[in-house]
């Protein structure tokens, strides 16, 4: 696995001291960053990658499908490239289940049903996006927010893996 501090794409702020590489640009909607992220079979996170808010999704796919060993890469329409991803995952003998850019003029076939289980990416954004740090993206440096994102990302595992092991149940209790 690579060190935290190369799972992050940066502009360096001339301004700023080396360290302080920050994974932000001016995008539509103002300054921002991207937080791409691989999950297993089950929704557990396995891997994080920061870039710039205007960056291509496909920046962080580089990196992130290096190190990775599956039998299938479900992903979103903005991972839609054939060099990058789809002839990459070919080579490997996998299978990529993305369904096709609506620019495409000969859509990829792809398996719909298994694409259906896509929503356990989504799900665990959308507990990511239950601390306010991360969703309000309170953090400057790149570094402490991507910091930020791992720990938030260990908890929301540790807790998945009590709950699916029987030692918690559904709800957290207090002992008197």
């Amino acid at each position: 696995m690579q060190p935290l501090s190369e799972r992050i794409n940066t502009v360096q702020d001339p301004k700023k001291e080396p360290e302080e590489k920050q994974a932000l640009r001016r995008s539509k909607g103002g300054i921002s960053r991207k937080i791409d992220a691989m999950c297993d079979a089950l929704g557990n996170p396995i891997g994080f990658y920061l870039t710039a808010g205007q960056a291509d999704d496909v920046e962080g796919a580089d990196v992130l499908l290096k190190e990775l060993k599956a039998e299938a890469l479900l992903a979103d329409k903005a991972y839609d490239a054939d060099k990058r991803v789809r002839e990459r995952w070919q080579e490997k003998g996998c299978v990529a289940v993305i369904p096709s850019k609506s620019n495409r003029k000969e859509p990829y076939p792809y398996d719909k049903e298994l694409y259906q289980a896509r929503h356990l990416i989504e799900n665990f954004f959308a507990k990511l996006k239950q601390y306010k740090a991360i969703a309000t993206r309170y953090d400057k440096t790149a570094r402490n927010f991507l910091g930020a994102i791992y720990l938030a990302a260990c908890i929301i595992w540790l807790i998945a893996n009590l709950i699916y092991s029987g030692t918690i149940t559904g709800r957290l209790s207090v002992a008197k």
